[in-house]
């Protein structure tokens, strides 16, 4: 029997918890829905901040992904500005740090993760990168003179040097591996990432680390475990993310590293919890095993999925996605599907070299079918992998599908 009344309390005001509400309109729920945030900000989106937003091109109201008059006319309750401080599953309360409490018929956790802390603090020289308030105070930094160093070259700490670089700042990124965003990637493909950060004048320090930060704001020293140093007026910490789910330790759920869910986004045996984005440690059916995804489209894809089992739970669907995330780089738009970081052997295609990059690396495992590909500028060929990814090719079968696309310089139009 379908759920369509009630009182449904979506915990989380990211991408995840935003898009479960409205996702419960359409499927047809008609209750109570409250959304339930710690930050004050209305509902936004996390991409722009290491980019458009941090670079001063996009204000807060083109990141705003559920307005005041939007959530009214959706008919759903914005609890913004406190946070949740405890499940009570048994009572079906939702406990919030300002002492009041919700009573729900349904719950979805969607509290996110957050940067993982910078181990060192030296005033507000140094950031890091999760938030609007953070990358409110980083831009403020950035407008100032002085050279920057970025500690960690994943996804956040390579958009931010390149940010940074494009307002013409000095920028060097450090990370203890040989390049960036080399565990999505593998290091031969990274390879060609590093080249493009040195083609816009990024210094990096691969395969160090940081020791320590030490100075005031505008004037601060970075020891490396080499035993050099640099200056930085500004250092902005990119080291990983880790799930928000302190505040569930004495919920009675099982929480490791994230919360544990089925493949239909429920929590073992508490039928009326479940879990979206990047909180979610879900069963992906397709791998056999949990995983825990911090991609936007996961959350989105996750978020329509645990919409529908909610409001039709005599018709569940799994969430089995094929994962896919984007980066944004100077003139490169990297995009990733599948799991490249799993594969043993991996085939170029294209020109991955230069001011005109436009190509494709495709990755196997040992056994021999497709389990990954990153393109580059490239968009008929993230299409054509994207699919081949939803119907187990073969590996052989990618490279000869993306070797019959026109030519690289011959599909500038894709």
């Amino acid at each position: 029997m379908d759920r369509t009344t009630g009182t449904v309390v979506v915990v989380g005001s990211s991408v995840g918890g935003v898009r479960t509400a409205q996702a419960m309109r359409t499927e047809g729920f008609t209750g109570r829905i409250v959304l339930v945030g710690q930050e004050a900000d209305l509902p936004y989106d996390k991409p722009p901040l290491s980019k458009q937003l941090l670079a001063g091109t996009w204000d807060t109201d083109r990141i705003t992904l559920l307005g005041t008059a939007a959530a009214e006319a959706a008919g759903i309750e914005l609890r913004l500005g406190v946070g949740a401080a405890r499940l009570d599953v048994a009572g079906r309360r939702i406990e919030l740090a300002d002492g009041t409490a919700l009573g729900y018929d349904a719950v979805v956790l969607a509290t996110g993760a957050d940067a993982r802390p910078s181990p060192w603090v030296a005033g507000s020289g140094v950031h890091v990168l999760r938030s609007l308030a953070d990358a409110t105070a980083l831009r403020r930094d950035l407008g100032a003179q002085g050279p920057v160093v970025v500690v960690g070259g994943g996804f956040i700490g390579a958009e931010v040097a390149a940010t940074a670089r494009a307002l013409d700042r000095e920028v060097t990124v450090v990370d203890p591996l040989p390049a960036p965003i080399g565990r999505v990637i593998g290091d031969a493909v990274a390879e060609h990432v590093t080249t493009l950060h040195h083609r816009h004048d990024v210094a990096t320090r691969f395969g160090v680390g940081v020791e320590d930060v030490r100075g005031r704001p505008g004037d601060l020293r970075v020891r490396l475990t080499d035993g050099t140093e640099l200056d930085a007026a500004t250092v902005v910490v990119g080291i990983g993310a880790i799930p928000n789910d302190a505040w569930l330790q004495d919920s009675g759920l099982l929480v490791d590293d994230g919360v544990v869910c089925d493949e239909h986004g429920r929590a073992p045996g508490s039928p009326d919890v479940y879990a979206v984005g990047d909180v979610a440690r879900w069963y992906h059916p397709g791998l056999e095993k949990h995983r825990r995804v911090e991609h936007w489209t996961n959350a989105v894809e996750q978020a329509a999925v645990v919409a529908h089992n909610l409001v039709h739970p005599d018709d569940l669907r799994a969430h089995r996605p094929v994962e896919y995330v984007w980066s944004d780089q100077y003139d490169w738009r990297i995009q990733i599907v599948g799991r490249p970081g799993a594969a043993t052997r991996h085939e170029l295609l294209g020109d991955l070299d230069g001011a005109q990059a436009r190509g494709a690396a495709v990755y196997t495992d040992d056994s021999g079918l497709l389990c990954g590909a990153v393109t580059v500028n490239w968009p008929k060929a993230l299409v054509v992998c994207r699919r081949l990814m939803g119907t187990a090719a073969t590996f052989d079968d990618a490279v000869a599908q993306l070797a019959g696309l026109p030519a690289r310089r011959a599909a500038s139009t894709s």
